[in-house]
């Protein structure tokens, strides 16, 4: 069953429609978080993608079945030195678990639980299934076993059971990536110690060695699952063998995606997953978000300068998904002053003048055909802010034309506004220079900015989490 959905896919670089290949709903696979730390906004804005394709499926009856794995095992770090990058033996949820000196499974569900407050805050939809990987190691076993009997994977001299990449001729599809390309510790699992039939093969069931937290009895030895097969035995288990849309970020193409496609197509002998579609890299303020860098930015720093969190989403909803963006304070502010003035007018529009239920139809069908030509946001926004500004269409038919855009567009326009709307008008403006000066740093404009707005009668105060204000007496 094929819908009125495309998306660009990167395994056949171009866009393809989206289809139901069970003729009753789409099956999606989202590679989820690894829970050793807060997601950052650069990882939510890959999350949206499953949210925006459901809400565009939904808005045409298509029912789908979306299923969101919880790495808490197995993802190694990497080392990285003389410009290759290679898995180091330590898991990231170990870690994380050792630096704040908690039990492993303690650190992971708190982290876990902060996604899921995330995904609320930005109203992501909620996924079908979130298996966790440490619960499905049973699964990821017996997939092994499969691969093994089949010849595509053996046990090495280490104990660890490797994937024999050389069986897999179609290696590099996705990512273009091939194996006879491949140099020793370029991305992938590499140790020159003799364990591995080909310097490209990478495990599926690592020995534990003196590893004694998240281990497991095996029928090759106690060990831990690779974090690649984590995703091919989830995603075939939870969907029933066959994945018709697989989401994630770019960064994951190689050696993640390549991997999980060899090893899945390897087990059902034929292209387990019909479509891959990738999101793009998020910048913020022109630099890679990290750690290292010091520019990570979270759901609840936004929150934390009273800025509401789906500001963050109309900021990603104004850039498309396949094209790098680079985000900045400045445009968090701008978003949360633009969805505050719709939901205002929302309010103003509700009951204004006479309903054209023949112009809400054609201006919903207008959005919703942009975003299900590959989620194309940009244009449906656009539109939308035309439509503000329209003066032959009537308010109560503008409310209307918002409500049924909201529904894929995920922004709440049609909540109420709870501040006081006794502040004075130039006052709201004055406020949001001050906040974006006091986020530049530009204290001299932002105490002169405050003392025009005490002119006002508005008294401004800074404190921890933003600034806030009082109408005086």
């Amino acid at each position: 069953m094929k819908t009125s959905l495309q998306l660009y896919d990167t395994r056949l670089r171009k866009k393809a429609f989206i289809s139901a290949s069970n003729e009753t709903e789409v099956r999606i696979y989202c590679c989820g978080p690894t829970v050793y730390r807060n997601a950052h906004v650069g990882n939510l804005r890959t999350f949206l993608l499953s949210d925006l394709v459901i809400r565009i499926l939904h808005a045409r009856g298509v029912n789908t079945k979306l299923v969101q794995n919880i790495t808490d095992v197995g993802h190694m770090s990497e080392d990285v030195g003389d410009d290759l990058v290679q898995e180091s033996s330590e898991d990231k949820v170990l870690a994380q678990a050792e630096s704040e000196n908690r039990d492993p499974f303690a650190i992971a569900r708190e982290y876990e639980q902060g996604y899921h407050q995330d995904l609320r805050s930005l109203n992501i939809s909620v996924a079908d299934n979130y298996p966790r990987a440490s619960e499905c190691i049973d699964l990821m076993q017996n997939l092994i076993e499969q691969l093994i009997e089949k010849g595509k994977a053996y046990q090495g001299g280490d104990g660890t059971v490797y994937f024999d990449a050389q069986t897999f001729s179609t290696y590099g599809e996705i990512s273009g990536n091939r194996l006879d390309q491949l140099k020793p510790g370029h991305r992938f699992d590499y140790h020159d110690d003799g364990a591995k039939k080909f310097h490209a093969d990478w495990a599926l069931w690592k020995s534990a060695g003196g590893r004694t937290q998240m281990v497991w009895p095996s029928p090759w030895g106690i060990g831990f699952p690779g974090w690649h097969i984590e995703c091919s035995a989830m995603s075939l288990a939870f969907l029933d063998g066959h994945v018709d849309l697989h989401l994630g970020g770019m960064d994951l193409r190689f050696p993640h995606h390549e991997n999980e496609r060899a090893q899945s197509n390897s087990v059902v002998e034929e292209e387990a997953v019909d479509n891959w579609v990738h999101g793009e890299h998020l910048l913020f303020e022109g630099r890679k978000m990290s750690k290292s860098t010091g520019n990570v930015v979270l759901v609840r720093d936004v929150a934390a300068k009273n800025l509401d969190p789906l500001s963050l989403r109309l900021c990603f909803l104004e850039n498309r998904y396949r094209s790098q963006m680079d985000l900045t304070w400045e445009a968090i502010v701008a978003a949360n002053t633009t969805i505050h003035r719709w939901r205002e007018k929302m309010h103003s529009w509700e009951n204004d003048g006479e309903l054209d239920e023949g112009a809400v139809a054609a201006e919903t069908e207008i959005i919703l055909s942009a975003v299900e030509d590959d989620l194309d946001t940009l244009k449906a926004i656009q539109r939308i802010r035309f439509l503000e500004r329209e003066t032959t269409i009537s308010p109560k038919t503008k409310h209307q034309i918002f409500i049924r855009a909201d529904l894929i567009l995920g922004l709440d326009l049609d909540r109420r506004i709870s501040r006081d709307l006794t502040l004075p008008p130039e006052a709201e403006r004055l406020l949001e220079e001050r906040q974006i000066a006091r986020l530049s740093k530009d204290f001299h404009n932002s105490d002169l900015l405050r003392d025009r707005l005490l002119e006002l009668g508005v008294v401004v105060k800074d404190t921890q989490t933003g600034q806030v204000w009082e109408i005086l007496d």
